[in-house]
């Protein structure tokens, strides 16, 4: 069985610690399970992205999706920065390592990231992410905030980053448009 805990510096992301299945055959991971988070809205598109070591993918954000983040294959640090006015939270930014470890283990762990959050991640290995969510891809809800804003303070882990066009035009959170910024009204169940 998971254990599924609130993380205290961010309210509204979950974080899953599933259980390793291990045989002379290999591991078996239960990597989501709908039950996991009773009231939240059902994921209905996985995704998965491969990326190169010394990539950084994000900040993105949305108003309206969620996301369960999984790392089956190499080491990334996940940031999440809350971008939501009003929120208990609000400012607070969060990094953790998922993916294989320094000391070789693989930490199986997954995310559960609300609407207002903005988050991101570094390849600090070549890897692969799935993702969950629960809305269908709408570029009109697909948002952003710079990547190295001083205000989010953000230690990537990553020196030179390969970054895309969209994240590097990202605006600072000081100059998010007024529309585009999320507030701690937004559904997070």
């Amino acid at each position: 069985m998971a254990l599924v805990t609130p993380l205290d510096e961010i309210d509204g992301v979950y974080i899953v610690e599933p259980e390793v299945h291990t045989d002379e055959r290999g591991i078996f991971v239960e990597t989501y399970r709908r039950s996991w988070f009773p009231g939240q809205r059902e994921m209905i598109q996985g995704n998965r992205g491969d990326r190169t070591a010394g990539s950084i993918v994000g900040l993105h954000y949305h108003l309206h999706q969620s996301d369960y983040w999984y790392v089956p294959y190499g080491s990334l640090r996940v940031v999440l920065h809350d971008l939501r006015e009003g929120s208990p939270t609000d400012g607070a930014t969060w990094s953790t390592d998922l993916g294989t470890q320094a000391d070789g283990t693989h930490r199986h762990t997954g995310i559960y990231i609300p609407p207002g959050l903005a988050h991101g991640f570094a390849a600090l290995s070549d890897c692969t992410i799935t993702y969950l969510v629960d809305g269908y891809y709408n570029p009109a809800d697909e948002l952003g905030v710079a990547w190295n804003d001083p205000e989010i303070a953000a230690d990537w882990g990553i020196e030179s980053p390969i970054l895309s066009a969209r994240d590097s035009a990202n605006p600072t959170r000081a100059n998010l448009p007024v529309d585009r910024r999320p507030h701690a009204s937004l559904r997070t169940t």
